[in-house]
């Protein structure tokens, strides 16, 4: 029965940022150059595969279509002709975050063009935010509010497929009623148990075989080259930054949450090990384990440390951590790397953006990470922050010169532009005047218009009193060629790579220039073209620097198949 096609309940779709990348000239920019995906963000939102697991597991039928990675492997494949032959009973569009403004729509339309009389239903954070605009778009028929939406998602679909689209009484959707009126449903704060949402992607294995679906589930561009997997210990988040659309302040106004979810850290520690049954990759456990207390990262190692695994374990710190932490990993012998963003070497920016800790203790805690045998130690810094100057910019890459002059090249500094939007939500777009921004762009339909302008110069959704447009875009350039020269002199990236960072960095300024003469029109003739492998990927570092180290072949097969088969 295993292999038994029925009609799908759901079919949940990722559309590319920019429905038309493969034909507009756009300079996207280094929008992506700090995350694995392409700057046309193919990577699905974790929240996919929760969500499908706990529908499956309630006995829904549900498919996970890449539309972005297909658009991306292949320029003919044509998203209408592959979704005109698809009749789910609903089908679900993420609008997780703001970039997927335009894509996202673009693929609702479609959806009813081709299938009327099948809802379309849409989630995320910007869907939730711009619930009120986004519900008022023809092809839109619900949207589901909030941040943990797996029960609710559940019976908005278990009405439809039962032929009942009066979704009166179930909490946080907005929907339409069959003449076109608007119903808020009203709004309750969510906080699941997490211990009932796995991460082991078993079910997304058996998903794929079942649909014939390995490459329209592709996660990102490489994945395959590249498997890493995700796990997560929470919904929401102890931290407030002021730049952050997922922060305390802004899942309180778009979820009504109040605080975190959290999942048990011994069930976070099984979720990592049953993991190691399917792959040999990089596994990042998404959350700072030290921000539900010191008992929760215990746990989490005490579990961890009954079984062996040979896996590259990756952590996430919100705040520097200290020797004792980081102790957990000698005494179990894991490989582990670390990832942190103090956004500024400046405590006053960094401070201002809502982060309070010293150079000192970052220093002290990158050391004690390397003296427990952390095999990389990446340190992120952003252009784009409150009371930052062009010239405190460039004091950052000097101050990444001094961690590798420190540290050597196991810390890999980065360095990236706020963009191409402020998160709605954040503090400061909803504050703007009060962190000294100034937001251009309010509604949806505006962000949706921005990522259609010639270059990223112009999708930028604000300023600040310290840098306009112009200056974040210079300054972010001239640190990329900077930090990239460093980073060369002290062996973190090879010549070769060097070079092609360079080679696209200073095509991308070229193409940047002549989009500004054409947009100002100082000159005539055709548009600009552009090309996104060579203007707008590793143009402010080498994609390779996000990479952890990884075996040549990453799954086990034998563990899977039986997975699909037996489990």
């Amino acid at each position: 029965m295993l292999f038994l096609k029925k009609k799908t309940d759901l079919i949940l779709l990722h559309a590319p940022s920019i429905y038309d990348f493969r034909k507009m000239p756009h300079l996207l920019g280094p929008v992506s150059d700090v995350v694995p995906s392409t700057p046309i963000f193919e990577m699905y939102p974790v929240g996919f595969s929760t969500l499908a697991e706990f529908l499956m597991s309630q006995g829904f039928r549900v498919r996970i279509i890449n539309l972005a990675f297909r658009m991306l492997k292949s320029r003919r494949f044509q998203p209408e002709n592959f979704l005109r032959r698809l009749k789910p009973a609903v089908f679900g569009i993420d609008l997780h975050w703001l970039p997927h403004a335009h894509g996202s729509i673009e693929i609702a339309k479609i959806c009813k063009k081709l299938h009327p009389k099948i809802p379309v239903l849409m989630g995320g954070f910007s869907a939730s935010y711009f619930h009120e605009e986004l519900i008022r778009y023809p092809a839109v028929d619900i949207v589901i509010r909030g941040d943990s939406t797996e029960e609710i998602t559940a019976a908005v679909v278990e009405k439809i497929r039962s032929g009942n689209f009066d979704l009166s009484g179930i909490p946080n959707v907005t929907w339409k009623k069959n003449d076109g009126t608007v119903i808020i449903n009203e709004t309750v704060t969510v906080e699941p148990n997490l211990n009932l949402y796995s991460n082991n992607y078993r079910n997304l294995f058996k998903m794929s075989v079942r649909n014939s679906d390995v490459w329209n589930m592709t996660a990102i561009r490489d994945w395959w080259q590249y498997p890493i997997a995700a796990i997560m210990t929470c919904r929401g988040c102890t931290q407030d930054c002021v730049i952050c659309g997922g922060s305390r302040t802004a899942l309180k106004q778009i979820s009504g949450r109040k605080k975190p979810s959290y999942r048990e850290p011994e069930k976070v520690a099984g979720d990592v090990h049953e993991m190691t049954r399917y792959t040999r990759a990089p596994i990042f456990v998404i959350g700072d384990l030290n921000q539900f207390g010191r008992s929760y990262a215990d746990r989490f190692f005490e579990t961890l440390l009954q079984q062996s695994f040979s896996n590259e374990l990756i952590i996430e710190l919100f705040n520097p951590g200290k020797s004792d932490f980081f102790d957990h990993f000698k005494k179990a012998k894991i490989n582990f790397n670390v990832e942190m963003s103090p956004e500024s070497h400046d405590t006053r920016i960094r401070q201002a953006a809502g982060k309070s800790f010293s150079n000192e203790q970052l220093e002290t805690s990158i050391q004690a990470a390397l003296a427990a045998g952390c095999g990389k130690f990446d340190v992120f810094f952003m252009i784009g922050l409150p009371q930052q100057t062009t010239e405190s910019v460039m004091e950052t890459v000097d101050y990444c010169e001094k961690l590798l002059q420190q540290f050597g090249k196991k810390v890999t500094p980065f360095i990236s532009p706020l963009a191409p939007f402020l998160d709605p939500g954040s503090r400061a777009y909803e504050n703007p005047e009060e962190h000294g921004y100034r937001v251009f762009f309010r509604t949806l339909e505006q962000h949706r218009q921005a990522l259609l302008q010639p270059s990223w110069k112009y999708m930028l959704n604000y300023e600040t009193q310290w840098m306009d447009r112009e200056a974040l875009v210079q300054a972010t350039y001239e640190a990329g060629r900077r930090l990239t020269e460093i980073k060369a002199r002290f062996g973190v990236i090879s010549d070769a790579e060097k070079k092609h960072t360079l080679g696209n960095l200073s095509r991308a300024i070229e193409r940047n220039q002549k989009i500004d003469d054409f947009y100002r029109n100082k000159n005539a003739g055709e548009p600009v073209l552009t090309n996104m492998e060579q203007d707008s990927i590793s143009t402010i570092c080498h994609k390779r620097e996000l990479r952890w180290p990884n075996p040549s072949w990453s799954f086990r097969i034998w563990n899977i198949i039986k997975a699909i088969i037996l489990e």
